[in-house]
């Protein structure tokens, strides 16, 4: 099975210092390190896009290079690994003034007239339109470590070594709108196109947040910890689903908040990818 992937992490954000986060730039090399250890990936075909080199054209670019060349049958098994803020914004579509976009924040964030800026913001309706475009043959598994509604809030997400991955839109008028609006994201569209063969973890649920947390010493997203510790200790014996479980189960006992999720047409498949 042929195979490329694309690991991002993003701590710091060109005009919003006040945004940092500490465990991104880690989650991007660990999983980097868990494709290449337990995934069957050679490192040359896993690519790491952090901080600085996190843009949107970067990120974007690299992952039309992959789904041409999935078109092009180099490859048949993709992942896409992301780490960083999750925020909202009206549907970029304009087909549905009643739903909310999710969106992922990439190093470059910027604003415009209150809201987030088209060219400096990745919404879930670019993602979808990019994977479309994939041939049937292909899976896509997606992992995102981010969150993409502050509602979720509880107060143990602030504890003193822990922050929410969420940044809030940018002006008081674009945060009621996002808020007032039914949340859909990548999941919702990627299951309405059943050509796409795809495998999504999120780090929580819609209404939650996904924590950048202190644990043994140094800093990751929860979710991205506790999903490679599990399925380094299963060695492949796992299904997806039994992963799952161990996961939620690890961060119960954490005291976090968040439950991952996973989208899969076969959860039954071992954790392994492409087996």
């Amino acid at each position: 099975m042929a195979k490329k992937a694309l690991c991002v992490g993003i701590n710091r954000f060109r005009n919003y210092p006040s945004a940092t986060l500490n465990g991104c730039v880690n989650d991007a090399r660990e999983m980097k390190k868990l494709l290449t250890d337990h995934f069957g990936f050679s490192p040359g075909s896993v690519a790491t896009l952090t901080d600085s080199k996190a843009t949107k054209r970067n990120i974007m670019a690299r992952l039309q290079e992959m789904v041409d060349g999935a078109v092009a049958g180099k490859y048949d098994y993709l992942v896409f690994s992301f780490s960083s803020h999750g925020t909202q914004v009206p549907d970029s579509g304009n087909d549905e003034p009643d739903l909310a976009d999710e969106a992922f924040c990439p190093y470059d964030l910027a604003e415009e007239g209150g809201g987030w800026h088209a060219g400096h913001i990745i919404t879930d309706d670019e993602l979808n339109l990019l994977f479309a475009a994939l041939p049937e043959q292909v899976t896509l598994e997606a992992f995102f470590d981010t969150c993409h509604s502050g509602t979720g809030l509880r107060a143990v997400d602030f504890a003193a070594k822990r922050k929410p991955r969420y940044l809030s839109p940018p002006s008081i008028r674009a945060f009621f709108q996002a808020e007032a609006l039914k949340p859909r994201g990548l999941r919702d569209l990627l299951a309405e196109n059943e050509a796409i063969r795809h495998i999504l973890w999120t780090g929580c649920q819609a209404d939650q947040t996904s924590a950048d947390a202190q644990i043994g010493g140094n800093w990751h997203g929860a979710f991205t910890y506790f999903l490679c510790r599990e399925i380094r200790a299963c060695a492949n014996t796992l299904t997806r689903a039994e992963v799952l479980k161990n996961i939620r189960k690890a961060l119960k006992s954490g005291r976090y908040s968040q439950i991952p999720q996973l989208e899969c047409d076969d959860a039954r498949k071992t954790a392994r990818s492409g087996s």
